[in-house]
Parts: structure tokens; C-alpha cells; sequence
């Protein structure tokens, strides 16, 4: 026979003997591989059954385990998932006779590599034992690759959410100086999308929806009238009674608003929520007609509370209301324009900011 390459080294990172369990309940066998597998500088254990076996694995890191299929206590079968449960990455080849092929092919479904035939030829045995280290050697760096590769993964994944989320940021704070620089042009509209987005939010909370949802609220309230950066300036600064043909001008900012934001990454909510702010609970709204529940949330709260800013702000045409009136007036609106749940919900809030300032007042 010719002399044998240098065993595979596959115990990770440490250097030295590549370990060899010799699982047979025949001392002659066992004996006659352990002296032959110790001459290719291996270092050899031996168990004369399952138990035994089971034993030496909990003590000490094997890379390869030569098991025989009958075993008095045990059958390869069962034992092989029991071996790789103790030791994942063992390369295990099963001895067999003739006609346990069978069993030992049922061995290799469950994760055996490999299985030889009694009597084993010394030369086969050797060729099979660095096969099963060539292919264990291959699947631990391929874990290894695909253990770095989801680190990686997940780094640069949380290294792009964060740039994103610094874009957002970078991109709403821009909008909404625009949405500010608008309504600084109109003293009755200044700081009407900064109300809007604050009160929006509570109510959002006082529904029970999540934060992140909240927050979608909000950033949707901030720019809910970015749109109107497309109406013609003669048309947004009109102090009478708008033309139908102005009005129609008037309305396209929804949707002018939703394409302002839609290359910018924001998320797909909040250009939702842009675009449908003056929808109604009837139907009856702009731009697509949605009705009830069609209409998402964040753009039903936004609708009334922004019929509710109209209210309590001080306009041209109107003196500004006080809060409880003004929940009175949006209350015949209920089913109609405003979902009646959130005008509940903005009922509460605004009770509850009412007691606050009362409370307020009373200590001052």
C-alpha cells in the first residue's frame, strides 16, 4: 500500500491529530483499526457499543466516528442523529455488512457520509475517512461563510436602515420648512400643518394605534399640504369665494402632495394617508372617492382634524371657536365627512387639553 497523506486537520482553528471514533463491538476489529488509523497519525478512540460511544462524545470533540451498524445495545440507525446531536459537524461512516446496506443507506439520510462493507479493505477505509474530511471540512466553511455573510448581512442591512432613515429625516425636515415657508405667507394659516400634525398624533394615540403609527401620523400631518406648493399663488392667496375651476385647481394638491413624496423613499402610509386626507366617510371626498374604513386611518384623523383647525383658528370669514363648540359643529359632521370613532377619540383629547389649561390657569 502506499503511504497515506497527511490527515485533514478539521477541529477548527487548533492544529494537531485529526480524532477517530471507532464504534464495533468486535475487539479484534476495533483493535486492528486503531492500530492501522494510529500508523496515518490519527488519534484514536474506541467504544465497544452505543453507550460507550455516547459516553466519549460528551467528553471530547471527535471529527470522524467509524460506527458499526448492529451494535448489542443499539442500532446505527438511532444513534446517528444521537452522535450528531453531541458533535453537528462529525463526519460519521458506517461499517456494514452485506446485507445491512439497507441500514446503513437509512444512516445516511439522517446524516451519515458514507458507509463501507465487512471486511473493510484498509486502503478503501483510508480513501473514505479523508472523503468524509473533505466534505466536513466544505460544510464548516460554508456555515462559517454563511454565519459571516448573515452578520454582514444584518450590518449592512442596519447600516442602510439608518441612512434611510437619516434621508427621511433630512427629507421631511426639508418639506416641511417648504410647508412653513408657504403658510408664513398667510397669517391665518401659519402653523397650521404643525397643529395639525401634533393634535393628529394624539388622537392617533388615544385609538390605540402603535407608535410607529403614530409617528406616521405625524410626519403625514407635517406634510399633508405639501401639495399646495403647486396651486397657483393667486388662487392660494384669494380672500373671497373660490370658482369652481379653482376649486378643482385647489383639490389636485392631494394628489400633487402623494407625487412630491413618492420618489423621495417615504414610506408608502404616509403618501397614503397624503393623498386621501379629504376624503369623506361617505364617499363624497376627493381624489378617489373612498369610503369608511377604504379610507386609511391617519388620513381619516388628519381630515377632522383639520376641519377642527379651521374652526378654532381665527379666519377672514369667521371668528375662531372655542374647542368644546367646535367638537359641537364637527359632531354634524359625524358619518358624513368624519368617522365617528375619531371624532370620539378627538372629543377626548381635547376635553382632556381643556382640563389641562383649566388646571393651569387655576394654579397660576
Amino acid at each position: 500500500m502506499e503511504p497515506a497523506a497527511a490527515p485533514y486537520n478539521l477541529g477548527g482553528a487548533s492544529k494537531g491529530p485529526v480524532s477517530v471514533l471507532v464504534v464495533d463491538d468486535e475487539e479484534p476489529i476495533r483493535n486492528a483499526l486503531k492500530r492501522f488509523l494510529s500508523q496515518q497519525n490519527y488519534q484514536v478512540s474506541t467504544a465497544a457499543n452505543g453507550a460507550e460511544a455516547l459516553e466519549a462524545l460528551s467528553r471530547q470533540k471527535v471529527a470522524c466516528v467509524l460506527l458499526d451498524v448492529r451494535l448489542p445495545d443499539a442500532n446505527g440507525v438511532d444513534l446517528v442523529p444521537k452522535f450528531l446531536e453531541l458533535e453537528p459537524h462529525a463526519a460519521i461512516l458506517m461499517l456494514t455488512a452485506v446485507n445491512d446496506a439497507a441500514s446503513a443507506a437509512l444512516c445516511m439520510q439522517r446524516g451519515a457520509m458514507d458507509y463501507l462493507t465487512k471486511p473493510v479493505d484498509l486502503t478503501d477505509l483510508l480513501r473514505a475517512i479523508q472523503r468524509a474530511q473533505r466534505r466536513r471540512d466544505t460544510m464548516i466553511e460554508s456555515q462559517q461563510i454563511n454565519h459571516w455573510l448573515k452578520e454582514e448581512v444584518a450590518i449592512r442591512t442596519a447600516e442602510l436602515r439608518m441612512e434611510r432613515a437619516n434621508l427621511e429625516r433630512i427629507s421631511v425636515a426639508t418639506l416641511e420648512a417648504l410647508v412653513n415657508a408657504l403658510e408664513a405667507k398667510d397669517p391665518y394659516l401659519r402653523g397650521h400643518s404643525a397643529r395639525v400634525a401634533d393634535l393628529a398624533a394624539t388622537v392617533a394615540a388615544e385609538l390605540g394605534l402603535d407608535e410607529e403609527a403614530v409617528e406616521v401620523v405625524r410626519t403625514a400631518g407635517r406634510l399633508h399640504d405639501i401639495g399646495k406648493i403647486g396651486i397657483r399663488e393667486e388662487i392660494l392667496n384669494k380672500q373671497g369665494p373660490l370658482t369652481n375651476e379653482e376649486f378643482e385647481h385647489v383639490k389636485n394638491h392631494t394628489v400633487t402632495g402623494s407625487q412630491i413624496l413618492a420618489p423621495l423613499g417615504h414610506p408608502r402610509h404616509i403618501i397614503e394617508i397624503v393623498r386621501s386626507h379629504h376624503e369623506r366617510f361617505d364617499g363624497k371626498g376627493y381624489p378617489d372617492g373612498l369610503q369608511g374604513d377604504q379610507i386609511p386611518i391617519g388620513a381619516r384623523i388628519i381630515g377632522a382634524v383639520e376641519i377642527y383647525d379651521a374652526l378654532t383658528t381665527s379666519r377672514p370669514y369667521q371668528e375662531k371657536m372655542v374647542p368644546e363648540l367646535a367638537i359641537e359643529r364637527l359632531r354634524d359632521l359625524v358619518d358624513t365627512v368624519i368617522d365617528p370613532k375619531v371624532h370620539r377619540a378627538l372629543q377626548s383629547v381635547v376635553a382632556r387639553r381643556e382640563a389641562l389649561i383649566f388646571l393651569d390657569d387655576a394654579r397660576a
